[in-house]
């Protein structure tokens, strides 16, 4: 099909992306994370996605189910423990590629090569709508990341406003993102995960059906504005190599298509299978991605200015 081959074409990589909710929902920050049973919390408050994927996948890594686990499955018990804990926010699955979701789910590639992480917490520390878990769902998924799946911390960025990791502004998330890109190679996996807020602006290259871009809202947002979901296109999915599996996670609102991916699945119990977005403007997408990516090298290029002036 010519929709398959194009997305294939724009896309080299195998590229999941799950998110804790649609693009008009809000994502749940949760006081307790233990109430959804992980086996170390680190610490009580998280984002309400990050708890829910990570007590389903722990639940069927101890009954032994995980390796048969489909998307699906994966999708619906995330669902059930949002419900389950009073959040009406509903998961989704997009993708790089048309997969059959009622199979078993991979996080990992079928390879020997590197496992990577770049993994993004922002509280927001006093600023207005500071938020209190989002180290935490750092620090569990690091821990998942290295205890169940074999990752190295050698080969894992973190990036959080605390004052010891790399400090999650602007510049350094897509910094972050773009070494992620050039140290990746055909067989590696790749695992990134942002926790903080999300947000939603106004669409000016005409590739989005609602009018709204998804945005992240890094630390600086303020003084260097928000990353758009076009911005994130040209940094991290255009150009990730082919052959590499990469699976994100996005714990922030407005986040069901932060990653501008061509085929979709909500686990809303009404979709059924995988569908192909039929109103993907490839051509609106890359040439809207050009342009921040423009916009994104010329503030490069002033703030770097100030900054020797200051």
């Amino acid at each position: 099909m010519d929709f398959d081959r194009r997305a294939e074409e724009a896309i080299p990589a195998e590229i999941h992306m799950i998110s804790g909710c649609h693009d008009s929902q809000t994502s749940a920050d949760v006081s307790n994370v233990g109430n959804f049973k992980l086996p170390n919390p680190q610490g009580r408050a998280g984002g309400a996605c990050t708890a829910a994927i990570l007590s389903a996948l722990y639940e069927r890594h101890r009954d032994g189910t995980l390796e048969s686990t489909s998307w699906v499955d994966l999708l619906r018990a995330m669902r059930h423990n949002l419900l389950n804990k009073g959040f009406d926010q509903i998961p989704q699955l997009t993708s790089s590629r048309m997969i059959d979701v009622n199979q078993p789910f991979q996080l990992i590639n079928n390879s020997t090569g590197t496992k990577r992480a770049v993994l993004i917490g922002i509280n927001y520390t006093g600023q207005s709508g500071q938020l209190s878990g989002c180290h935490n769902d750092v620090r569990n998924m690091k821990e998942y990341l290295m205890n169940v799946l074999g990752f190295e911390e050698r080969n894992m960025t973190i990036l959080m406003d605390d004052g010891r990791h790399i400090s999650p502004t602007r510049r350094n998330i897509i910094d972050a993102y773009r070494n992620l890109v050039l140290s990746s190679k055909p067989g590696d996996t790749v695992f990134t995960h942002y926790s903080g807020h999300g947000g939603r602006v106004r669409d000016t290259s005409g590739d989005e059906d609602d009018g709204y871009d998804e945005t992240l809202i890094p630390l600086d947002f303020q003084r260097a504005g928000q990353i758009t979901d076009d911005e994130l296109y040209q940094v991290l999915v255009k150009p990730m190599p082919r052959g590499v599996l990469m699976t994100s996670l996005m714990d922030c609102c407005h986040s069901g298509t932060v990653l501008d991916l061509p085929y979709r699945f909500t686990a809303d119990g009404d979709m059924v299978g995988m569908q192909r977005d039929q109103n993907f403007d490839f051509d609106a997408l890359l040439i809207g991605a050009v342009v921040c990516c423009l916009c994104d090298d010329l503030f490069g290029c002033l703030f770097s200015i100030l900054d020797e002036l200051l």
